[in-house]
């Protein structure tokens, strides 16, 4: 694997531009960061509940314990998302709540997702269903979580919980999201739940994470589900100076963990060999990482998929020497002592390339998406993608008026969008766009201080304002055609 160089737009000429009739137009959320009522119709903690109380993990203090109160809003929020033009919405099931610690199947908290896909089916909107988007029973965790193979073989009986319930209903079901941040910012760096900093044990919990995909799958598809997959968040690394073999190496270090490390089990069948070089010498629990993989696991991990989530936001300008004029990788608040997420690699730096932040603090960066896009295409199996998230954060208010004017907002998603067609006309299966997110929302780490939403929450009423952006992509949604930019801001 040659690492890209190029510094093109990648993007489509800031023209009228018209997507595919069948593209779909999504939304996205997550159970932990939306729904509240985290101890309502026998739901018990997650490892969020228990990560977001210690002390300085999340910025201001902030819990999930009411977020957006969808749980008890949702029918009208459903009602919103269609107003707003969605034709398909991507949520998550929270695992303690379907199966409380771990244990029996809990009707009333099953019966919450029942009433949400009829709900949208209602509304003429299609579900897409994420299995796991970090919310860990804690119970598991409290046996060693990820790290503890048999986590895997729990997802499993979690998994076939679910598609009993909603397998007649729902038509996409998404095992795993962004796994990388689950194994490594959850037990190599310790920015997220679990909030464990044990170096190899992200790569442990990685392959956990892989296996738990794998078998799910299989078991899924044994009981008649035929569009299986998974959502990974991928990056693009480029060297900082091309012509440094230190930074050259950084680069393919960051590819590896971040991208290969999960692209090429999934549809090789084979960890990527120089990653494995890299962390040969790293151990856990005085043992040997790769001791975690067994005889027959790439087997599973392997297990065919449908559909692949593609999740980007921003790639990175990667340096191997020590650097201080650095850009965040968007996981850790300022507030917190920051560990390096990659095992083996923790040398790598992130310069800033001087491009616009948003405020994350993440690059803005399009042209890295159409790289990317491309490349799954060239070097990977010609799957249907769907960009099962994409957004950003700024600092939305309202006016005096009550409305929240976002012009920042509108203008990335065009350059994104572009990147997108650009990629559909270049000959790249791009089905599908899923705006991050829906509405504000816990937003991890940094609590309720960063806004993703179309849709503007106060946070004290539980007011919902859409914001420009959201009348924005309705109609986009509606009719398939990205505006002129300047026919945008009329």
């Amino acid at each position: 694997m040659s690492v890209q160089t190029t510094t093109t737009t990648g993007t489509s000429p800031a023209t009228t531009v018209q997507f595919p009739p069948d593209f779909v137009w999504g939304m996205a959320t997550a159970s932990y960061q939306i729904e509240g009522a985290v101890a309502e119709d026998g739901r018990t903690p997650s490892i969020w509940d228990t990560f977001s109380r210690i002390p300085g993990a999340v910025l201001g203090g902030d819990t999930g314990d009411v977020a957006c109160e969808h749980y008890h809003r949702m029918p009208a929020d459903v009602a919103l998302l269609a107003d707003l033009g969605a034709t398909s919405y991507r949520f998550s099931v929270a695992w303690p709540r379907v199966r409380p610690d771990a244990g029996p199947v809990n009707p009333a908290g099953l019966a919450f997702y029942d009433r949400l896909v009829d709900e949208l089916l209602s509304h003429g909107i299609a579900p897409w269903l994420t299995l796991y988007h970090w919310d860990l029973p804690q119970v598991l965790e409290d046996a060693g979580g990820w790290t503890n193979r048999d986590t895997a073989h729990r997802f499993v009986e979690y998994a076939v919980s679910v598609h009993e319930a909603l397998g007649d209903r729902v038509p996409t079901w998404t095992t795993l999201n962004e796994p990388w941040c689950s194994a490594f910012l959850g037990y190599s760096a310790g920015h997220h739940a679990p909030g464990r900093q044990e170096g190899a044990a992200g790569l442990v919990a990685g392959h956990h994470l892989l296996l738990a995909h794998g078998l799910a799958t299989q078991e899924l598809r044994s009981r008649g589900a035929d569009r299986l997959g998974l959502s990974l968040n991928l990056t693009v690394p480029d060297p900082s100076d091309p012509a440094d073999p230190v930074d050259v190496d950084a680069a393919r270090r960051i590819d590896g963990l971040h991208n290969r490390f999960f692209l090429d089990p999934i549809f090789r069948g084979a960890y990527p060999a120089d990653v494995l070089e890299d962390t040969a010498g790293l151990t856990w629990q005085d043992r040997p990482w790769l001791d975690a993989v067994r005889d027959g696991d790439l087997d599973v991990i392997s297990a065919p998929i449908d559909v692949l989530g593609v999740n980007y936001y921003h790639g990175n300008e990667v340096s191997g020497h020590p650097r201080t004029d650095v850009v965040g990788i968007g996981a850790d608040h300022p507030a917190r002592v920051a560990l390096s997420p990659f095992p083996g690699s923790e040398h790598v730096t992130f310069p800033s390339r001087g491009l616009p932040l948003t405020a994350m603090g993440w690059e803005i960066q399009p042209e890295g998406l159409h790289r990317l896009l491309r490349r799954l295409h060239d070097d990977y199996p010609h799957l249907p993608i769907h960009l099962t998230e994409t957004g950003a954060a700024f600092d939305d208010r309202l006016d005096e008026q009550g409305r929240v004017h976002d012009p920042d907002r509108i203008a990335f998603l065009d350059s994104y969008l572009r990147a997108v067609h650009r990629a559909i006309e270049e000959g790249v299966d791009v089905r599908g766009f899923y705006q991050w997110s829906f509405c504000d929302n816990f937003e991890w780490a940094f609590g309720y201080a960063k806004r993703f939403g179309l849709v503007h929450v106060d946070y004290a009423t539980q007011r919902r304002t859409p914001k420009s952006s959201a009348h924005w992509y309705a109609e986009l949604a509606r009719t398939g055609v990205l505006p002129a930019p300047e026919d945008a801001a009329d």
